[in-house]
């Protein structure tokens, strides 16, 4: 436990003193990165190798197109996949890493510039990059001051500030997200009403005046059973919602008269959602009303879209 409690407390002290050491160097290599016209390449050895792997899907899934290049591999032809127009980031918290060292003149020769990540501003590969960032010297948490662990964390965290203020300073959005996750709960969490909601023939939808029963026949067609429909006056706009629960409610109070205009027992102004509106939000909403059905209106208030409290659950938001 106190061994434990020491890793802990000697990670956490490398990451607060990174804190004071970003400065303009940062702020150049965020600039390079957003001028970029080509790709991030990220590459380092050993366990900043995998620090690296990280920091290049961390770019990729927010809008800076990446790649993680072994430097090993890279010697031995990999080296084709980098271009002029990249950006090459290069981790080694000595700055000494053999392999890196033999990389750096190739991609020199290329043209690609070299931004170094290190805890040796003086390193040979410091000397040989465009820019470096220094994460200075780190202790680290391995008892016999060996195993990279504090400096691998160092160099993961300053990855981080450096990838989320290029987010940060790039036009990408909750769309732009959805687009480059369109799996797992993060994909469906950022996702639009629009995508999700029943639509056509989905969608039911029945006049004011239309009788009761008439209602209850549009939902008991309507394929998937939505248990619910959109109320609608002469213009197409919504005026209430029939359900499932409404008509169990006239059941419940006596013999219900099926000739009765649908728009004379309906919820009137229910809730509503818009297309746009993230499916997260909308999950959010129905849990809070504490409904099954949501009409989606347009700007006119007119029912694109029902959204079912079914569709929602499945997502596992």
């Amino acid at each position: 436990m106190a061994r434990a409690r020491s890793v802990l407390s000697v990670e956490a002290a490398a990451v607060r003193g990174l804190v004071d050491r970003v400065g303009d160097s940062l702020a150049e290599a965020v600039e390079a990165i957003l001028a970029c016209p080509g790709r991030v390449v990220l590459t380092g050895m050993g366990k900043s190798g995998f620090i690296a792997q990280k920091l290049s899907a961390t770019f990729a899934s927010t809008g800076t197109p990446s790649l993680y290049l072994h430097p090993a591999e890279a010697l031995h032809g990999d080296l084709g996949r980098v271009v002029r127009d990249d950006l090459v980031l290069a981790l080694s918290n000595s700055g000494a890493t053999d392999e890196l060292l033999r990389l750096v003149p190739a991609v020199r020769r290329i043209g690609a510039r070299i931004v170094a990540m290190t805890g040796d501003a003086g390193s040979p590969l410091a000397r040989a990059a465009d820019l470096v960032l220094d994460i200075g010297p780190v202790d680290e948490a391995c008892p016999l001051g060996l195993a990279p662990t504090a400096s691998t964390l160092a160099l993961l965290a300053m990855g981080d500030a450096l990838a989320m203020t290029v987010l940060e300073n790039r036009e990408f959005g909750s769309d732009e997200y959805a687009l480059l996750h369109p799996g797992g709960s993060l994909g469906q969490a950022v996702r639009r009403v629009a995508e999700l909601m029943r639509t056509g023939p989905a969608n039911p939808v029945v006049a004011e005046q239309a009788s009761l029963s008439k209602a209850i026949g549009v939902m008991t067609r309507t394929p998937g059973r939505p248990g619910a429909t959109s109320v609608v006056d002469k213009r197409g706009k919504l005026v209430g919602i029939f359900t499932d629960g409404d008509l169990r409610r006239l059941v419940e109070s006596g013999a219900p008269d099926f000739s009765l205009a649908v728009g004379k027992v309906c919820g009137r102004a229910p809730k509503t959602v818009r297309p746009e509106q993230l499916v997260r939000d909308a999950a959010q909403l129905i849990k809070s009303w504490r409904v099954d059905q949501v009409p989606v209106v347009d700007a006119e208030g007119r029912p694109v879209g029902l959204l079912d409290v079914q569709d929602v659950l499945g997502l596992k938001l």
